[in-house]
């Protein structure tokens, strides 16, 4: 079980700081993680009509420019996810598909936890996931990861083989890492390729990272060559500090999706 200090805490810039409504929201939802033991079943979140449709609203204009943007392989297991368009799916029944398809599934948590624990639990075929939706004034923006970076970018890419995989070798390394410098690298290989990867595709830039997967302008922005682009490099990646705030400085280009699994595996092996 996880717990936190508070229930919710937003930062006074946040868009739902000062909406009474939209933080009793939270709350609620951070209750149902909070009490959630690992390997039960997961509780239903109770979301609201108002909710769905900040979900349906995001999803309707990220699926065009995920067809254009996104690189086939992760394209074509999000069309075998199928997550729904109308409405914020369940954790339960996207996992239904994930443990089937690739033995992986999704626990609640009230908030971001620690990248140690993030990714050990990876290894254990577990992703610790938010269910809390963004705030419906800014549906397009949200300051920290919420349902749908979580599903739309996480959830489908697990269901590629290759992701899953990959997924827990770095958990498995986090598990053995001797100190938090090692952590620290792990963190920025998973940051600048499962969350932020692009990889070349018919000779141009598609998105292959959950965060570029779920967000409408950090996915523009990464393949139409506005965020500056450096080479394939493991080594210079895991030294390259990141800002979770803003949008990427750089993006690090795979030369193919195939290739980001294959080097980033025997990397991690």
């Amino acid at each position: 079980m996880f717990s936190l200090d508070n229930i919710v805490q937003l930062d006074q810039d946040h868009p739902g700081f000062r909406d009474a409504t939209y933080r009793a929201r939270r709350d609620a939802i951070a209750r149902i993680a909070l009490a959630h033991e690992s390997g039960a079943p997961v509780p239903h979140a109770p979301y609201s009509d108002a909710e769905h449709g900040v979900w349906a609203l995001i999803l309707g204009q990220l699926a065009p420019l995920h067809r254009r943007l996104v690189c086939r392989e992760l394209n074509e297991v999000s069309e075998a996810l199928a997550l729904p368009t109308d409405r914020i799916p369940q954790l339960a029944e996207v996992n239904a598909r994930l443990v089937q398809g690739v033995g992986f599934r999704m626990e609640p948590v009230a908030g971001l936890v620690k990248a140690r624990l993030f990714l050990e639990y990876l290894g254990m075929g577990v992703f610790l996931s938010t269910q809390y939706i963004r705030h419906h004034s800014k549906p397009m923006y949200t300051p920290e990861p919420d349902v749908v970076h979580e599903l739309v970018g996480h959830a489908a890419s697990l269901l590629h083989p290759g992701v899953c995989a990959l997924s827990r070798l770095f958990g498995q390394r986090a598990k053995e890492a001797r100190d938090e410098a090692e952590i620290e690298r792990l963190t920025r290989l998973y940051w600048y390729t499962l969350e932020f990867g692009v990889c070349l595709q018919d000779g141009e830039l598609k998105a292959v990272g959950a965060g570029l997967l779920s967000s409408i302008g950090e996915l523009q922005r990464s393949t139409s060559g506005e965020t500056p682009t450096a080479p394939w490099d493991l080594q210079r990646i895991e030294a390259t500090p990141y800002d979770p705030t803003t949008y990427q400085p750089v993006v690090f280009v795979a030369p193919s999706f195939q290739a980001m699994l294959d080097d980033l595996g025997a990397w991690l092996g």
